[in-house]
Parts: C-alpha cells; sequence; structure tokens
C-alpha cells in the first residue's frame, strides 16, 4: 500500500466522521455530568504512514480550551480511558477505517501510545494503526 492511497483516505472529512468534533463534549458530559467541565478539545489527525511496518499514525489531539488548563496529570491517564470508552468508541473506529481500506487489506493491530506535549496548549496521544493485505 502506498502512502499517498492511504493519505486520500484519511482526509479531513474521513477524520471528522471518525471522531467528530462534538464528541469531546460528549465524552466530558458523561465523566463529569457537564461538558462544559472538560479542560480540552479532542480530534483525530493524521500524522503519515509507514509503509514499511504498514503503521497509520493517527493521533487524538488533545487541545487546551480558553480558561482552562490542561494538566499533563490529567492528559497521562487517558490513553487507558479512551480505549475502553464506549463515547470515545475505538471499536467503532476501527471499523470504519476498516470499511475504508482498499479491498484486500485489513486492520491487524492498533495501540495507543502515551501521551506526549507537543505545544504549550496541545498534547497528542498516537493512535497506530497496522494494516495487513489479506
Amino acid at each position: 500500500m502506498n502512502s499517498d492511497k492511504i493519505k486520500s483516505i484519511f482526509n479531513d472529512d474521513f477524520l471528522k466522521d471518525l471522531f467528530p468534533p462534538t464528541r469531546a463534549d460528549e465524552f466530558f458530559d458523561a465523566l463529569y455530568d457537564g461538558a462544559e467541565e472538560g479542560a480540552f478539545d479532542i480530534s483525530l489527525g493524521f500524522n503519515g504512514f509507514d509503509p514499511g511496518s504498514s503503521v497509520i499514525n493517527l493521533e487524538f489531539r488533545l487541545t487546551e480550551r480558553p480558561g482552562k488548563c490542561m494538566a499533563c496529570s490529567l492528559t497521562y491517564g487517558l490513553p487507558p480511558v479512551f480505549e475502553k470508552h464506549p463515547i470515545i468508541d475505538i471499536k467503532g473506529m476501527i471499523e470504519k477505517i476498516e470499511k475504508a481500506l482498499p479491498d484486500g487489506f485489513s486492520v491487524k493491530d492498533w495501540k495507543l501510545g502515551a501521551t506526549t506535549p507537543v505545544a504549550p496548549k496541545v498534547n497528542v496521544i498516537p493512535f497506530l494503526i497496522t494494516i495487513e493485505k489479506k
């Protein structure tokens, strides 16, 4: 599978379909019984494809909301929460990704990496998806 094909699949519209902007508010509403308590917005971004290892590198981007504080102590514990939380819905995202892959390809495995600060008000959680030819 070549990088250009993967990049064309994982465009902004597809990423917003996989993880709609409203999902962050739904997540915080479930956690805190109020979306306004959330300290950051969550979006899904494409960060490349490694054809050698067949890994699609997506990332959850956590962006501090105005007037809020996105403490590292809060965001570092998120990967295990994201893995299991029904509103984040990784399983549903993987199903949609598998349907979007070209014929003959499937998702072999996926994992979430550790939360990493990339800017003063932005942290990312790597979402690595390994694909394989059936």
